[in-house]
């Protein structure tokens, strides 16, 4: 059975929620693009740096690499 997310109910998903927040902070509200190959550029440079340069809350304030070798 699949479960849907009611319209307007963010909440049940605030992982995804969350991670869309952040892209449209980071990404989608900062710039003007001009084609599609501009989005998915920036959009990479952005994942490569939320995965390995960006702190995040969940992890202790520490980036990806770091909490990785702490463990």
């Amino acid at each position: 059975m699949i479960d849907y997310i009611k319209p307007g109910c963010p909440y049940q998903n605030a992982y995804i929620e969350r991670f869309n927040r952040t892209y449209r902070d980071d990404v989608l509200d900062l710039y003007i693009f001009n084609n599609l190959n501009e989005v998915k550029q920036i959009t990479e440079d952005w994942i490569e740096l939320y995965n390995t340069e960006r702190p995040h809350d969940s992890l202790n304030d520490m980036t990806p690499l770091e909490y990785r070798n702490a463990a």
